[in-house]
């Protein structure tokens, strides 16, 4: 399929900007979704292709020869980073230029990536488990250390899931879900289920720690990305700060 009328164009540059937004939603970095949106774009005929985009936002102007130039722009929310989908949205954008399929098939191809069943609810709450038992004896935790991180971590798992229900708002969910888990930390010393409240606090932190936002954000400076790099860095360093003051402020009380 080649353009030849502008609805045409419009249909396949939104298309092309579906597929941008899931991948920076899945978490690719900002210049291989501007590469994405450009080369599918390209491949059904485009002269042109100008594409900006920020963690927040894309903005694409396609130019084809015939008919005034396509403007489409969309508002990203919700990044989470998952691989699966990552590497699946990237395949979908080789066979779309390999075969130039119609952009009724991409969106069925498109629908078919985001319906697939990420992991299940039990295996996300046996996972908060392993990750804050095993961070506690990691950093010098006993047993008893272990137990009560990995506790708190499935019950921090079903908190943060009913938040995330109420609101979007990130910096939001992980003050409540530090606060409650520096909270539940220091009354299991009290009970006596554990022995170091520091410990299984840090157990549970590592949970929410935004690594791997820090880390993209390091990417994007290396990439020439200096805008996206120096958003995400501030918004990383915003929620391990309201991460930590969540996880002090039950300290303070107890």
């Amino acid at each position: 399929m080649n353009i030849t009328k502008r609805d045409e164009a419009e249909q396949c540059l939104a298309c092309a900007m579906s597929i941008g937004e899931q991948l920076l939603i899945s978490g690719a970095e900002v210049s291989r979704v501007e590469d994405t949106i450009r080369r599918v774009c390209m491949a059904y005929g485009a002269s042109r292709v100008d594409v900006f985009s920020i963690t927040s936002s894309i903005v694409t102007t396609m130019y084809c020869d015939g008919f005034s130039p396509c403007t489409q722009t969309r508002r990203v929310t919700g990044i989470s980073n998952d691989l699966n989908r990552l590497d699946e949205l990237n395949q979908l954008a080789r066979r779309i230029c390999a075969k130039r399929p119609a952009p009724e098939s991409i969106q069925e191809d498109l629908a078919k990536i985001m319906e697939e069943s990420r992991y299940s609810f039990p295996i996300q709450v046996l996972t908060y488990a392993l990750i804050s038992g095993a961070f506690s004896v990691f950093f010098g935790g006993d047993v008893k250390d272990m137990v009560s991180a990995a506790l708190i971590g499935v019950l921090l798992k079903c908190f943060e899931s009913f938040v995330k229900r109420e609101t979007e708002n990130t910096m939001f969910t992980a003050l409540l879900c530090s606060a409650a888990g520096g909270f539940l930390a220091n009354l299991a010393v009290r009970a006596g289920l554990g022995n170091h409240a520091d410990l299984i606090s840090i157990g549970n932190v590592m949970l929410l720690i935004p690594g791997i936002a820090f880390t993209n954000s390091l990417r994007d400076f290396f990439s020439g990305d200096t805008i996206t790099g120096l958003t995400r860095f501030v918004e990383s360093v915003l929620l391990a700060i309201i991460i930590a003051l969540g996880f002090a402020l039950p300290g303070f009380l107890f």
